[in-house]
């Protein structure tokens, strides 16, 4: 799987809309699980009980997502507040948008605007607040080397576009450094010529990690 888009834990952003007197609030944070996303949809309902609706959006790393029209119309409310945030490439996160009704019924067409331009601007603000993260595939490398040679994979590892996580200097030096998925190949390879053969490396699982 590619990159994605998500928020950093514990952070929320909002984002409103208004039209006809009706107000659309718009909630978003990060989750990693349903149970997760169902415990911030309660929060978020018990926040705003006096609200006529309160719409949810949710999608996980792992490809499972949901939403709900909690009332409203089909697919009004809760597939474009989806929808938003598939654009947004985010995954891990929830979004429930709260519409407190103003007297006048919208339409679907008025719905379904007030539900994206109300999710659009907390996923912007998310971005305005440094809320906003982008997850990388990143593969981690651990190298233990003599002295003599740490300055050259030290910059073996630069040009590669490693970022060195740690450096601890004992017998010899290791270093644990953190590659995009890819580019460590290249550094193994270099590595294994200047080490004359050897591999003094080892190669952690893929995950994904901010880069």
């Amino acid at each position: 799987m590619e990159g994605y888009n998500t928020l950093r834990a514990g952070a929320e952003a909002r984002g409103a809309y208004e039209d006809r007197k009706s107000r659309f609030i718009a909630q978003l944070t990060h989750v990693e699980t349903e149970q997760e996303a169902n415990a911030f949809i309660a929060e978020v309902r018990a926040r705003h009980y006096d609200a006529r609706h309160n719409v949810p959006a949710w999608i996980l790393v792992d490809g499972r997502e949901r939403q709900s029209d909690d009332g409203e119309p089909s697919r009004t409310s809760g597939m474009p507040t989806l929808e938003v945030l598939r654009g947004a490439g985010l995954k891990d996160v929830c979004c429930v948008v709260t519409r407190y009704f103003g007297g006048t019924l919208l339409g679907p067409g008025g719905l379904v605007r007030a539900y994206t331009a109300a999710t659009q601007e907390a996923v912007a603000n998310a971005r305005a607040t440094g809320a906003f993260v982008e997850m990388t595939e990143v593969v981690p490398v651990t190298v233990t080397v003599p002295y003599a040679r740490y300055e050259q994979v030290l910059r073996l590892a630069e040009d590669a576009g490693a970022h060195v996580a740690d450096t601890a200097f004992a017998a010899d030096v290791t270093l644990a450094l953190v590659f995009r998925a890819g580019a460590e190949e290249a550094f193994l390879a270099q590595l294994k010529e200047l080490m004359n053969g050897g591999q003094p490396a080892q190669v952690g699982p893929r995950r994904f990690a901010e880069f």
